[in-house]
C-alpha cells in the first residue's frame, strides 16, 4: 500500500457509506439510536475534506488523519471506535509504504485498540464480530505469502461472514444490549459498516 492507495481506500469507504447510509440507519433503528448511517456519513465526508489538504509523508499519516477526524466529527460510539482503529493502524505503519505483512500486523494492533476501548469480544454483537475475523484472515493470508490483494479479499469475505453471523446473536455490549432477547434477529449496524470498510479495501487494491 502506498499513499495513493491509502487515499483511494478512504475515499472508497466514504463512497460506500454514502451509498449505504440509509441501510445503516435502518439497521440501527432496530437496535440502536437510528443514527449510525448519519454519523458515519458525516464523519467520512469530513475525512474526505481533511485529506484534500493533506500532503502526507507516508501511508500511516493518511490513516492517522482519518482517525483523528472521525473522533472529532462523529457522534455516538462509532466515532471514538473507528477513529481509534484508524489512528492505531496508521501509527503502526511509519514507512512511506506498507506491505501485506506490515498491514496485517497493523490491523491486529487496531483490533487491540478497538477491544480495549469498547470492551467487546467476538460474539457480543458489535463491530468486533466483523473486524476480528477480517484482521485474522488478512494476517493469515499475508503470513502464508499471499499478496495484498489476496489478503484484502480474504479479509472482506471474513468481515461479511462475521457481519451476517451477528443476526442471531443477543447483544451484550452497547445500546443494543439494553434490548436483551429483542436484539436477536437483527444484523448489527457496526459490523455492517465494518464489512463496508474491508470490502472497500479489497476493491481498491484489486483495481490498483
Amino acid at each position: 500500500m502506498d499513499i495513493a492507495l491509502a487515499r483511494s481506500w478512504v475515499q472508497a469507504v466514504a463512497t460506500a457509506v454514502d451509498t449505504q447510509k440509509d441501510h445503516l440507519t435502518q439497521l440501527d433503528s432496530a437496535i440502536g439510536d437510528a443514527d449510525h448511517g448519519t454519523n458515519m456519513h458525516r464523519g467520512f465526508t469530513a475525512v474526505t475534506e481533511a485529506l484534500d489538504g493533506l500532503e502526507p509523508a507516508g501511508v500511516g499519516e493518511v490513516l492517522v488523519k482519518t482517525g483523528t477526524t472521525l473522533v472529532s466529527k462523529v457522534g455516538g460510539a462509532s466515532g471514538p471506535l473507528y477513529g481509534s482503529v484508524f489512528r492505531t493502524v496508521g501509527k503502526a505503519l511509519p514507512g512511506a509504504t506498507a506491505d501485506a505483512r506490515e498491514f496485517g500486523a497493523a490491523l491486529g494492533s487496531g483490533l487491540e485498540a478497538l477491544q480495549r476501548l469498547g470492551a467487546a469480544a467476538p460474539g457480543d454483537k458489535t463491530m468486533v464480530d466483523a473486524y476480528a475475523p477480517a484482521a485474522e484472515a488478512f494476517r493469515r493470508v499475508a503470513e502464508e505469502g499471499g499478496d495484498f490483494a489476496a489478503a484484502a479479499t480474504a479479509a472482506a469475505e471474513a468481515a461479511e461472514e462475521g457481519m451476517r453471523a451477528t443476526t442471531p446473536l443477543q447483544a451484550r455490549k452497547g445500546r443494543a444490549s439494553y434490548l436483551g432477547p429483542r436484539s436477536v434477529g437483527h444484523q448489527d449496524p457496526g459490523a455492517t459498516s465494518t464489512a463496508l470498510v474491508f470490502r472497500a479495501l479489497a476493491e481498491v487494491v484489486d483495481a490498483a
